[in-house]
């Protein structure tokens, strides 16, 4: 599964600094001139697909949980095997869930951040104390790629640590099927 993360991540991460560079090329968004408001549409649209891929990646991850942990359980209930390894399986799982959640939370709130933002939206956000709609857009933008990559760090940690719980139990099975000469 590492193999498979890895590049997602990072696919992820330079999805997310490219968004940000968008953002932060657009010169004056209340312009009305054309390449002003190519600008918020290329970064909106980067921003929509960026938003969709990061939690795509964060899905991948808890469904293999959800996954490795059904099958950890079910493996260990046939073979009789201690249920020390579903409890690890579930403890790496339930360590790693919220951060992921509060991932994909902080990306939804930067988007929402630069919807009140942008010039043309209905809703006419005047900003929070002296920072600007804009200001606080961006700031959600910075801590929000920072803790993607470190919910990724996170997420590649307790991947390998799950892991190594799946090669456990295949070792625990290839021995029971080996003492009662099954194939293995």
């Amino acid at each position: 599964m590492v193999r498979i993360f890895l590049p997602l991540a990072f696919l992820s991460t330079i999805a997310l600094i490219i968004t940000m560079a968008l953002g932060l090329s657009i010169e004056d968004p209340r312009a009305a001139t054309v390449a002003a408001q190519a600008s918020v549409k290329y970064h909106f649209l980067t921003a929509l697909a960026t938003l969709c891929f990061a939690t795509l990646v964060h899905a991948i991850v808890v469904t293999y949980f959800m996954g490795t942990g059904r099958w950890i359980e079910e493996t260990s209930n046939a073979y009789h095997l201690p249920a020390t390894f579903f409890e690890h399986n579930r403890t790496i799982k339930y360590r790693t869930i919220p951060a992921v959640v509060g991932a994909f939370l902080l990306l939804l709130c930067t988007g929402a951040l630069g919807a009140a933002a942008d010039p043309a939206s209905a809703v006419q956000f005047a900003g929070w104390g002296t920072l600007t709609p804009s200001m606080l857009h961006l700031s959600a933008a910075i801590i929000s790629v920072l803790a993607n990559v470190g919910v990724n760090y996170l997420e590649f940690l307790a991947l390998e640590k799950n892991g190594e719980v799946v090669e456990q139990v295949l070792a625990e099975v290839r021995r029971i099927r080996l003492e009662k000469g099954l194939a293995v």
